[in-house]
């Protein structure tokens, strides 16, 4: 299979954009625990970095997308955006995504000029692109989906230590059988998403 690449990015370089952000998300299908984003500036000298052996989140095993978040943390300019589940039900998944992407980009410290996202755009007054299958194509968006999600599982195990009937240290929140039997037991949480369709009136 084929890595993400960089053509996206090299094309807005030849444009004169510097500060290039990939943005991505996880967590938009789970029950429960928040939505994470994350926005990524490639470092410089990518070329010759470990971050080329990104691809898309769902592919590599737990250990490599941690050696990956390291070396982004290293290398990268990265920034983070979490919106908890009580937000998701106020406003629904597709405006607390989008703004998980805003903070996300708001907070990198490198100011970004381009953003690249996955499959969306923002309300955010930058040249943007949504891209769609983003984190299999583009290397910035699929490293920042990398590293989205290790830091929503991470707080996903650290859930499991507060909630620990609902096995979130190995769903992460996801509508597994094990899961549903939890929440069929025990009701739901105070992270469920309580307007997700599985849960609706199992107050």
């Amino acid at each position: 299979m084929n890595y993400p690449n960089l053509n996206e990015e090299l094309e807005l370089k030849k444009k004169g954009y510097r500060f290039i952000a990939g943005i991505d998300e996880v967590g938009r299908g789970a029950l429960a625990g928040p939505v994470v984003a994350c926005a990524l500036i490639l470092p410089p000298g990518i070329e010759h970095s470990l971050l080329l052996e990104a691809k898309d989140s769902k592919l590599l095993s737990p250990h490599k997308r941690e050696v990956l978040y390291a070396q982004a943390q290293t290398e990268a300019t990265m920034g983070m955006g979490m919106i908890p589940p009580r937000t998701i039900d106020e406003e629904g998944i597709v405006n607390a995504t989008k703004e998980a992407m805003c903070l996300a980009a708001a907070s990198l410290s490198l100011p970004p000029d381009f953003l690249l996202i996955d499959a969306l755009t923002l309300s955010l007054p930058l040249p943007q692109k949504g891209i769609v299958h983003g984190d299999f194509l583009c290397l910035s968006i699929a490293l920042s989906s990398i590293c989205a999600k290790v830091v929503r599982d991470r707080y996903m195990v650290w859930l499991d230590r507060l909630y620990p009937q609902y096995g979130f240290g190995q769903n992460k929140g996801y509508g597994t059988p094990k899961h549903f039997q939890s929440i069929e037991r025990w009701g739901p949480s105070p992270v469920h998403r309580l307007s997700f369709s599985p849960l609706k009136g199992k107050l």
